[in-house]
């Protein structure tokens, strides 16, 4: 396999599509030697195929607005890899939704899934609808018009979507009931569902507390752990709720949550009801964090900046894709951090990666560490499958015993001759041989 050969090829196949390309390259480069080791994975063009999503259905979606006007929005499902599983993946709502994002998302998803252990291929899909400042009735009358297109290629054995950035619970109850309505059953199709109606506990806050799980592991190894650290944590949604929640409980001290806007820092720790406040903001749908700094008297906000230039121990970047860049990973490293755990979906640019892998700190990289979600989601099908609703501690205790196997799997994949670990490459190689193997039993199809 030649890499620069390949992204040279699919960089004239799909200009533009920036997000994806990146993907593409850090898994390819992760996994060059490994691949090269076996000949029968280029034998049965694995790659080629793997880098390509099995579908892509891109549809309209009318719908009425309050005042009577006609709105147009554009959908998406992406059905990238199902060899090892139903398609799974989430429904992302935002303005920024495009083809190239929802291919980077579906791509990573296939190695995430895969690293779970669970029986789930990769997909993604959403679309460029914004449901903030949106009335329920507005939402509800999207979703319904989504999910009159979506429903005829997903189910319960074949593609099984969740929710992602804009769409929560208020979204995934508007279009199951669709779904249930059109499909005429009650299969379990899309997770995050509400607890009184096939949902698992603890989903909302799964990909913050798994993130939280795979950073405790890689600071074991080095006889560390989260008692007694300053904590910086992006985003103020559900994977950084998790993330505050889950390390507060392991003794450390989170001080920092971000928006749009820029961020909060808070010398005095955000806990108890500080954590709740995350879900108002949250629940208000504006995407500011600005008002934290009215309610609580300790919360500093810095207008248009990030919270990587605060001094912290752990980084929890968990807020959207590349929002951590070189400049940000350098002042983190002067500034004494030893650890930053990917809770968002790639936040930190390969730029930033490189500084990290560098100065050989603990690096734990999206399709591993933020795999709680997802792995969640699973269980929820299970569940779903099983007809049975298992405690919050069975849960939670399920989650945390993945995303142990999957350190283990990126140390046993990622560990070089001098000891260091490599989680990129480990996460990258332990996801893709499962796939490919898959792939390579189950013929060229």
């Amino acid at each position: 396999m030649n890499v620069d050969k390949l992204m040279i090829q699919l960089d004239q196949k799909h200009p533009g599509e920036v997000e994806y390309l990146q993907a593409v390259r850090e898994v390819l480069e992760s996994i060059e030697e490994v691949y090269n080791q076996n000949p029968q994975f280029e034998a049965a063009g694995i790659i080629e195929r793997i880098v390509e999503p099995d579908r892509i259905l891109t549809f309209k979606v009318p719908w009425v607005d309050d005042n009577g006007k006609v709105q147009v929005n554009l959908g998406y499902r992406i059905q990238f890899n199902n060899a090892i599983g139903p398609y799974k993946g989430g429904l992302r709502f935002h303005p920024s939704v495009n083809l190239s994002i929802l291919k980077f998302l579906g791509f990573e998803q296939i190695f995430k899934n895969s690293l779970t252990t669970l029986p789930m291929g990769g997909g993604k899909g959403g679309s460029d609808f914004d449901p903030k400042g949106k009335s329920d009735g507005e939402v509800m009358r999207f979703c319904q018009s989504f999910m009159m297109e979506l429903w005829k290629i997903i189910g319960p054995e074949t593609d099984v979507p969740a929710g992602d950035i804009g769409v929560g619970g208020r979204e995934i109850g508007f279009l199951y009931g669709m779904y249930r309505k059109l499909a005429r059953e009650n299969s379990g199709v899309l997770t995050g569902k509400g607890l009184n109606w096939g949902g698992s506990l603890i989903r909302p806050e799964a990909t913050g507390f798994g993130n939280v799980y795979f950073a405790k592991e890689m600071l074991a190894t080095k006889g560390e752990s989260f008692e007694g650290k300053t904590v910086a944590v992006s985003g103020f949604g559900n994977v950084a709720w998790g993330a505050v929640r889950k390390a507060t409980e392991l003794g450390a001290k989170v001080v920092t949550i971000s928006g749009p806007d820029g961020y909060i820092y808070d010398p005095e720790g955000i806990s108890g009801e500080k954590i709740e406040f995350m879900l108002e903001l949250r629940a208000s749908n504006e995407d500011i964090v600005k008002p934290y700094s009215y309610k609580f008297e300790s919360g500093q906000f810095y207008e248009g900046k990030k919270p990587w230039e605060q001094k912290v121990d752990i980084a929890l970047p968990c807020a959207t894709q590349n929002e951590l860049n070189k400049e940000d990973a350098e002042i983190l490293i002067k500034n004494g951090c030893i650890c930053v755990s990917e809770g968002a979906n790639m936040p930190c640019t390969p730029e930033a990666v490189e500084v990290f892998l560098a100065h050989k700190i603990l690096f734990g990289p999206g399709k591993a560490a933020n795999a709680g979600g997802v792995a969640t989601s699973g269980l929820e099908m299970s569940q779903n499958s099983m007809k049975l609703s298992w405690s919050k501690d069975e849960v939670d205790t399920r989650l945390h015993q993945i995303m142990c196997n999957i350190h283990e799997s990126c140390v046993r994949y990622g560990k070089d001759s001098n000891g260091f670990v490599n989680y990129v490459k480990g996460a990258n190689v332990a996801g893709f041989l499962k796939v490919a193997n898959a792939m390579l039993d189950q013929g060229v199809i």
